[in-house]
């Protein structure tokens, strides 16, 4: 297997709302997103799969002197081997990558955030650096550019946290921030036991309008000039937030399922975006 082959594989396996995004980029952009992407998923795994936290640092560990090496043209890893020849052309650094895997030693040393503050920055490392990068590998032309990818990116990281809250507990780990569980009487426990209450639901619903203002908030700082070449951001967003309306809809029953979309309403909802151009 090629790492070209390698980086797809990882890529579509993953049944992410990203890969119906990629489908629609020029090869040589699709080529590096989707092994950017494959990366993440490498380092992202580490934290989820790996149940000794200390073999999981000794991984990460090993990413981190991956990453270093690979910028100096030694890469090994077919991750590497594949996203290298491309990182010069789509303004992907050392520093983006280092910075996810940072993100992902915060999930070993970090289960609760006493703050939203707090948890800004473990999003602003694993999901608004994300942003930039992508951004990046679409084409932006317009330095603004930079502040619509980070914005949006921790308006999906939050969208995930409402999603997985029902998971996440299960792992030890609860992201949503302890000021907030306190500010709407909600017991860490109560997550633990899947127990849904009134205020659980006001909480849920405070986490939903945060995540909204996010978005809109996004697409205000998204320049005119970079509109176009943003779309598989933008394909992604709709996916995203639309997501997070079925679980509103729902009534945030996330503690005992995943709410998810099927992989042809992603398809359909990322070509409306692609073809007319609507979210």
């Amino acid at each position: 297997m090629t790492p070209e082959q390698y980086v797809q594989q990882k890529a579509a396996a993953s049944g992410s709302s990203f890969y119906y995004a990629f489908l629609f980029l020029p090869k040589p952009r699709r080529a590096a997103i989707t092994a950017f992407y494959a990366f993440c998923r490498e380092v992202d795994d580490v934290v989820d799969e790996v149940e000794d936290p200390g073999v999981a640092r000794t991984k990460l560990a090993w990413w981190q002197a991956e990453v270093a090496k690979s910028f100096n043209g030694e890469a090994t890893h077919p991750v590497m081997k594949a996203l290298m020849p491309l990182a010069a052309d789509h303004a992907i650094e050392q520093r983006h990558l280092q910075a996810v895997i940072q993100g992902c030693e915060m999930d070993l040393e970090q289960t609760r955030y006493l703050d939203y503050p707090g948890l800004q920055r473990y999003c602003h490392l694993v999901a608004g650096i994300v942003g930039e990068v992508s951004a990046h590998i679409f084409g932006q032309t317009d330095a603004r550019t930079t502040a619509y990818a980070h914005t949006l990116g921790q308006a999906f990281q939050l969208t995930n946290i409402i999603r997985d809250v029902g998971e996440d507990a299960l792992r030890g780990r609860i992201y949503l921030p302890v000021s907030e569980l306190q500010q709407f009487d909600v017991k860490a426990h109560e997550l633990l036991q899947r127990r849904y209450s009134d205020n659980f639901t006001r909480l849920m619903e405070f986490q939903a309008g945060r995540a909204h203002a996010l978005y809109d908030q996004a697409l205000a700082l998204l320049p005119e000039a970079d509109r176009r070449a943003q779309k598989p951001g933008l394909m992604m967003a709709s996916i995203y937030r639309t997501l997070l309306r079925e679980i509103e809809r729902d009534g945030f029953r996330v503690l005992h399922q995943r709410v998810a979309l099927t992989p042809l309403r992603k398809l359909w909802l990322a070509w409306k975006v692609q073809a007319l151009g609507k979210l």
